[in-house]
């Protein structure tokens, strides 16, 4: 069997060495171009073609697969099966009908929940108590797709968008690797439909979101700050302050304070009144600086330190 398979993050790097593990041949590997990162701005490869490189599968860049062109060029690859993984650009309905097998995509949610770009973050934000990854039948539709195979692991209390994300990457390749031992033992995988209830969008994160409003219930605030480590990392303003919050957990308050103020302080953390609750800060970043833990913030500020 010939696999092309198309992605760009790190998410999508286990799954790329899931394909080169499985025993089939993989043509190429499609990856977004490469784009300005660092403080130089410099152009730089993606995740994904970095470890393409290092093993010597042929890399395409194209900007679109809306043309021609790059149709003819991923036809002339004749792959059997495309696997796409965070890839980052649509698939028009005439790449779909490219391979003899389809496209295959691993989406990182419990499908039909959180379709779209961020859904390891929508659901830390929005509460839920597990996630997984959806091995799924591509078609024209926003992961739309009929499902073939799923992994689930629940989200605990401690993860942030980026352990969660390591666990779903690993998962990921963990289902597309069974999927392909079993197609490439001749067995036709069963495509389960998508249930019409329970249709979420996981729209992609903004740098607008980062900003914490202490008026909402802490537990809420909570899951803003793990939700978004490693980015774009949560944003406070502690008396008079502004901060990266890395760190924090809600606890139990009763208090009549105005959201925001600093209820006490010392070396569990720093504790912030919100509208229901108070949000205890363990990590923080000052402008210019360093993560670090709210003691070694507190010995910065002795203003803070005489608080009760």
């Amino acid at each position: 069997m010939r696999l092309a398979f198309a992605g760009t993050p790190e998410f999508s790097v286990p799954c790329f060495e899931a394909c080169r593990a499985s025993g089939a041949e993989l043509v190429a590997v499609y990856t977004q171009p490469d784009r300005p990162a660092g403080r130089g701005r410099k152009l730089a490869p993606s995740p994904v073609k970095q470890a393409a490189l290092a093993t010597g599968v042929a890399v395409e860049q194209p900007e679109s697969l809306k043309s021609a062109e790059a149709q003819q060029r991923l036809a002339d690859y004749r792959p059997d099966l495309l696997v796409v993984v965070a890839y980052g650009l649509i698939l028009p309905r005439k790449v779909l009908a490219i391979p003899r097998l389809g496209c295959w995509n691993v989406h990182a949610s419990m499908l039909p929940r959180w379709r779209g770009a961020a859904p390891i973050q929508r659901a830390i934000l929005a509460g839920d108590a597990e996630s997984g990854v959806d091995l799924m039948q591509m078609e024209a539709g926003l992961d739309t797709g009929p499902v073939l195979l799923s992994r689930r692991t629940p989200i605990h209390r401690d993860d942030t968008g980026g352990s969660l994300h390591d666990r779903l990457a690993a998962l990921g390749a963990q289902v597309l690797a069974e999927g392909l031992r079993r197609t490439l033992a001749g067995e036709v995988l069963v495509a389960t439909p998508q249930p019409a209830d329970g249709v979420t969008y996981a729209h992609k994160l903004e740098k607008a979101e980062a900003k914490l409003d202490f008026r909402r219930p802490a537990i809420e605030l909570e899951r803003q700050v793990r939700a978004f480590d490693p980015w774009p990392v949560a944003e406070a303003e502690i008396a008079g302050e502004s901060l990266r919050i890395w760190a924090a957990r809600a606890i139990e308050a009763d208090h009549h304070a105005a959201p925001g103020s600093v209820l006490a302080s010392g070396r569990e953390g720093i504790d912030i009144a919100c509208g229901n609750g108070a949000l205890r800060i363990t990590a923080v970043q000052r402008a210019g600086g360093k993560r670090i833990g709210a003691a070694d913030y507190l010995n910065a500020r002795p203003d803070l330190r005489q608080r009760p």
